[in-house]
């Protein structure tokens, strides 16, 4: 079995990059750079050796370092094949259940578009983590830019398919809005209402609520709940079928 370290790297205003080393051949990977300083710096301090650029999608607040870092380090930068035209410096272009391999550490492409068209996520069976990018927040998704709530929704259950034990690590630190609004609309939510506390401790003390957990973001995102009754009857949606009920929640944020 791989063992997968993770470091955590804020950016930006809300931005979430990370450096995932391999234990077994200190294989470095980073996901999503925005920047690319902050990510030499992480990885000059912690003796790492970056050897590959992960990409999630292709806006410029997850690819805006690629190139630097590239020129840096002669590393790999790896995207969705959907996305090769859009991801820059992209070498090594993945597709919808291939695998990418790092070091001993392996990590299953899995296709999510809604947020954007090309959108990938990459999981790490082995190390129980899941990058989900754009696609999957805590407590929330990203939003339709350009794909359908049908699209959208089909990835995101695909998502919540995977263990409860998967750790979530999504691209942006948007939790505690995200609370906000999902207890708007499903205020008897008793896992929810103990995930709000939660967040709100952990951002007064200005700390991570990232990464989250499968097993709480199934049971308190609404997002993934649009084929749940009790939510869809909260809604006055009791008999629509769930991609237009996903859509109502979606429309519903985008408008909070």
């Amino acid at each position: 079995m791989s063992a997968l370290e993770i470091h955590q790297i804020p950016v930006l205003s809300d931005n979430y990059v990370y450096l995932l080393r391999d234990v077994a051949s200190g294989d470095t990977a980073v996901v999503d750079p925005s920047l690319s300083a902050p990510v030499l710096k992480a990885a000059a301090d912690l003796g790492l050796r970056l050897t590959h650029v992960l990409n999630t999608h292709h806006h410029w607040d997850h690819t805006g370092g690629n190139l630097d870092i590239k020129d840096a380090t002669g590393c790999k930068v790896v995207g969705a094949l959907a996305d090769a035209d859009r991801i820059p410096g992209l070498d090594i272009a993945l597709d919808d259940g291939e695998v990418f391999t790092l070091g001993a550490s392996e990590a299953k492409v899995i296709m999510v578009p809604g947020h954007t068209s090309g959108h990938v996520a990459y999981w790490f069976q082995d190390a129980s983590a899941l990058f989900s990018g754009d696609t999957l927040f805590s407590l929330g998704c990203g939003r339709l830019f350009e794909g359908s709530a049908a699209q959208m929704w089909r990835s995101l259950r695909t998502l919540r398919e995977l263990p409860d034990q998967t750790q979530v690590y999504c691209g942006h630190e948007y939790t505690l809005a995200n609370a906000k609004f999902a207890i708007s609309v499903d205020p008897d939510n008793e896992v929810l209402r103990t995930r709000l506390a939660e967040v709100e401790a952990l951002r007064a003390r200005r700390q991570p609520t990232v990464p989250s957990l499968m097993a709480t973001e199934r049971a308190a995102n609404p997002f993934l709940r649009a084929d749940d009754p009790a939510l869809k009857a909260r809604l006055g949606m009791g008999s629509a079928d769930a991609a237009r009920v996903f859509g109502e929640i979606r429309r519903r944020k985008d408008a909070f």
